[in-house]
């Protein structure tokens, strides 16, 4: 493509994304919080053969998550089998005692399962983290594809690349399956948004319009006796399905945060007693904690009696002796994260910080070690992208979106996310990341 074209191009994919009204929201910065996600014109490309290990291995590991949690929330089998450490569960911030003994329906926990992947070689790929309470990033992945299927037609004549845009039939579908016994009839789903202030506000409103259903406020729905209602102009309404897109703490004020105006109260009590699903189940966040996430592959072997199919990075636990001595002794070559922390924040990269920001970041470890684990830096593959000095390879990760109900199925593809910075490892929205189109070419 000439440079010029290219040019125009680009603007046009930009102008495509300010319409529709593409935008995520940065908080802490000054400003308007809500920004234009820089979108890169080339696609990533996996051939079909790649994705179908790929696809084996994000549902095996789905599969085993949920079988973690269904477990924990349970009888807390691999608890006592000794394969993972109490503290790291029963003390979780995440682990949520208001679920225990509750058991979903089709004993499912996590019902949007996103699986962040890293290439690290020609057909080694590792798992970077597991995402179980309310993934974002999916209508970037829809929309991605929508825009360059309008600026470059030829290319989709051409190839044969597999076709994403039947995920939110197939996530309707999904969360219809996990509708409660006590539903009669065709399942009535929602999307709990906590509202348009929400940085992925613009995901719920188009995933609430692609799917048909209804887009929901906390001050929307109300409990009366077993169930769950939404108020309509035609009158109350019963809900059996939410799809929750708020954090645990606010879903249900009589249970959790009392002081939250964003949920339901008394949903939990209506959740307990069968009358509506709650996808994902509040304390799902316990299985996607970076502190259990070093145990997914002996999950794995727990609960499904099969070996991993995608590895897990190598990682240290800065809340053992032994490990934390390493890390601190080597910094400077690590990527430590909180435990609890995502979109990039409370991270350090040590090759690319400075002697100041680590002595800083060792200070933080030492007070609390526990809070941390660390993990070497990988030789991330790369993928060509446009930059203003024309183009240039630049780090890419890969989110793929498992829907969990009465079966376990994914999409031919997934969101793309790139580090824009040249050498930088970061690629989430809210640290100056963009994103791709993501291509598996069918067979």
């Amino acid at each position: 493509m000439p440079e010029e074209f290219r040019n125009t191009k680009q603007s046009e994919a930009e102008a495509l994304f300010r319409r529709i009204g593409i935008t995520f929201a940065v908080y802490g910065e000054g400003g308007d919080p809500d920004r234009l996600i820089p979108f890169d014109m080339f696609p990533r490309i996996f051939a079909a053969q790649e994705w179908r290990k790929l696809e084996r291995g994000v549902k095996q590991r789905a599969k085993a998550l949920n079988a973690f949690l269904m477990d924990v929330y349970g009888r807390g089998e691999i608890v006592k089998a000794g394969i993972i450490p109490g503290r790291l569960v029963y003390q979780n911030e995440a682990y949520e005692k208001a679920v225990v003994g509750i058991k979903p329906p089709r004993g499912v926990y996590s019902h949007i399962v996103g699986i962040d992947l890293v290439r690290t070689g020609p057909d080694e790929f590792f798992v970077l983290e597991d995402n179980c309470r309310t993934p974002s990033g999916v209508s970037y992945m829809l929309e991605n594809r929508e825009i360059m299927m309008r600026m470059f037609p030829q290319l989709f004549r051409e190839n044969r690349i597999a076709p994403v845009e039947s995920y939110p039939a197939q996530l309707r579908r999904t969360l219809a399956s996990v509708a409660p016994a006590k539903c009669d009839g065709e399942p009535t789903v929602a999307i709990l948004t906590p509202g348009h202030f929400n940085s992925a506000y613009y995901e719920h409103s188009f995933l609430a319009d692609m799917m048909g259903v209804a887009l929901v406020e906390g001050q929307d729905l109300f409990v009366k006796g077993d169930f769950c209602y939404m108020r309509t102009t035609e009158g109350p309404k019963k809900v059996d399905v939410i799809y929750r897109r708020i954090d645990d703490a606010y879903i249900d004020p009589l249970c959790f945060r009392p002081e939250s105006m964003l949920g339901v109260p008394g949903l939990m009590n209506v959740y307990r007693s069968g009358g509506v699903a709650i996808a994902s189940a509040p304390g799902a966040g316990v299985a996607d904690d970076k502190a259990i996430y070093t145990f997914v592959p002996e999950m794995i072997r727990f609960f499904l009696g099969e070996e991993p199919i995608l590895n897990n990075v190598p990682t240290w636990q800065c809340g053992k002796k032994d490990e934390l001595k390493y890390v601190l002794e080597n910094l400077g070559e690590l990527v430590v994260k909180e435990v609890h922390g995502s979109g990039g924040y409370g991270m350090l990269v040590g090759p690319r910080s400075t002697k100041e920001q680590i002595e800083v970041f060792r200070l933080k470890i030492e007070d609390n070690p526990g809070n941390y684990i660390a993990q070497p830096t990988l030789a991330l593959s790369t993928c060509p992208t446009f930059v203003e000095e024309g183009i240039a390879p630049r780090h890419v990760d890969l989110r793929p979106y498992c829907l969990v109900g009465e079966n376990i199925e994914l999409v031919p593809g997934g969101l793309t996310r790139v580090a824009l910075t040249d050498g930088s490892l970061v690629v989430n929205s809210s640290q100056g990341g963009g994103v791709k189109d993501t291509w598996v070419l069918a067979e």
